[in-house]
C-alpha cells in the first residue's frame, strides 16, 4: 500500500543550489496539509531532510531532477526522484526517507 505524502515538479531546473532550496520549504500536495506532515517527520527525526538527500542522489545520479514524490510504502517513507540523465534516460531513484539508502535505480517508460 502507498500513500502519496508531497509531488513537487522540478522540471526546467537545472542548477542543484536552487533545487536544494526549494526543497527546504516542501509544498503541499495529495492534501492540505501533506506539506507539513513531511517537515513535521524531518522535525521529529523520523526521516531526512529532502535537500540532504538530493545532493546524495545527484552526486551518484548526476542529471536533471524532474520530480520528488516522499511516499508511504509498507510503513516506510521513501522519496522517489525522478531523473533526466545526461544521455536522455528517464530514471526512478528510490531512496529510504529515514536512512538515505538508495533502494532502487529503475528506468522509467514514459
Amino acid at each position: 500500500m502507498s500513500a502519496r505524502i508531497g509531488y513537487i515538479p522540478l522540471m526546467r531546473h537545472t542548477a542543484l543550489p536552487l533545487l536544494l532550496a526549494l526543497f527546504l520549504h516542501p509544498l503541499p500536495a495529495g492534501g492540505e496539509d501533506s506539506g507539513d506532515a513531511a517537515r513535521a517527520a524531518v522535525e521529529r527525526g523520523e526521516i531526512l531532510p529532502l535537500a540532504r538527500i538530493l545532493a546524495e542522489v545527484h552526486r551518484i545520479h548526476p542529471g536533471q531532477m524532474v520530480e520528488t514524490e516522499l511516499e508511504i510504502e509498507d510503513g516506510a517513507h521513501i522519496y522517489e526522484i525522478e531523473i533526466l540523465t545526461p544521455e536522455g534516460r528517464l530514471i526512478e531513484v528510490d531512496v529510504d526517507a529515514a536512512t538515505g539508502a538508495i533502494l532502487a535505480v529503475d528506468d522509467e517508460e514514459d
